[in-house]
């Protein structure tokens, strides 16, 4: 099968489109035929080294966790699925090896969901990774009907499904962006704050009582702004900063695969009440240079690899 893959750790320079042989599932996974993949930053730090004290990594290495695709040979005992069934899963496994970027990929069965009719493959692949964090992030910090929430990064991949599961969980919610993304940030329902100076001023002024849910995705200064923003009593929940956790008592957030969870989105995202932004959709053999894109820095939206 062809696939995207790096032998050494490196940019965005050491990927190859190889032939690899096509996998096999385990016992409790299935194999699926890919039709789209989705790409995080996540996934040119690990290419980077970045997390050898998290993951082993198996060369050559093949990228991607998020997939959308048809099952075309289940495992030994997965009666969760049948061949031509179509999926979407974030199919993170224990090493980073036999990633989504391949024409075929192995998905554990915890890892995936059944994709709704209606759901474009594309929309599909660009749901899993950022969805999840969201959704389990906004959990975890207690969102709920009546909270002032902030939201660090509310224009990025995570944070604008944060902002809408938010919206949703009926809380008035707050945003931080850059001004040409204010726009955007009202379409899904939240009140606009600029980055930089004038941040926290800009944030008090909103919500002058201090923000019952501070959500951080964005790390850095939005960890420093913590005690001028959150009230006493509030939540702050991070997946950049562990001091979320260790300094504030919040919760500090590592997403997890979640079946169940993800068919919850992929719903939501079906039925049009989750807004799935794709930035731009590049073919498999030019998957290189949607990394390059991604790690500009200034992309809105998802990028997706159509395979």
């Amino acid at each position: 099968m062809k696939a995207l893959t790096y032998s050494t750790y490196g940019s965005a320079d050491v990927l190859e489109l190889t032939d690899l042989p096509t996998p096999h599932p385990g016992s409790d996974s299935v194999l699926v035929k890919v039709k789209a993949a989705s790409i995080n930053p996540v996934d040119y730090k690990a290419r980077e080294g970045y997390l050898r004290r998290v993951l082993d990594t198996v060369f050559p290495a093949v990228p991607g966790w998020d997939v959308a695709g048809v099952v075309v040979r289940p495992g030994l005992d997965t009666p969760e699925f049948a061949a031509g069934d179509e999926v979407l899963a974030y199919a993170r496994k224990d090493v980073i090896s036999g990633g989504t970027l391949a024409e075929y990929v192995e998905v554990p069965v915890r890892t995936a969901a059944r994709k709704p009719e209606g759901l474009s493959f594309e929309a599909a692949a660009a749901l899993p990774l950022t969805g999840l964090t969201a959704l389990q992030t906004v959990r975890r910090a207690g969102v709920s009907a009546g909270q002032t929430v902030l939201i660090h990064a509310a224009a990025g991949g995570v944070g604008s499904f944060a902002v809408q599961l938010a919206v949703l969980a009926g809380a008035r919610v707050i945003g931080t962006a850059s001004e040409p993304n204010h726009g955007y940030l009202r379409s899904l329902g939240a009140e606009p704050v600029a980055y930089g100076d004038g941040l926290v001023d800009a944030a008090r002024a909103l919500a002058p009582e201090g923000f019952d849910v501070i959500l951080d995705f964005v790390g850095g200064d939005a960890m420093d702004m913590v005690p001028q923003l959150l009230r006493e009593g509030g939540m702050v929940a991070s997946i950049t900063d562990p001091r979320a956790r260790d300094t504030y008592g919040g919760q500090y957030v590592w997403v997890r695969p979640h079946s169940e969870q993800l068919a919850e989105l992929a719903q939501l995202a079906a039925e049009g009440t989750l807004k799935v932004e794709i930035a731009d959709v590049f073919e498999l053999d030019h998957a290189a240079e949607a990394y390059r894109r991604l790690e500009t820095g200034h992309v809105r939206g998802k990028l997706v690899v159509r395979v």
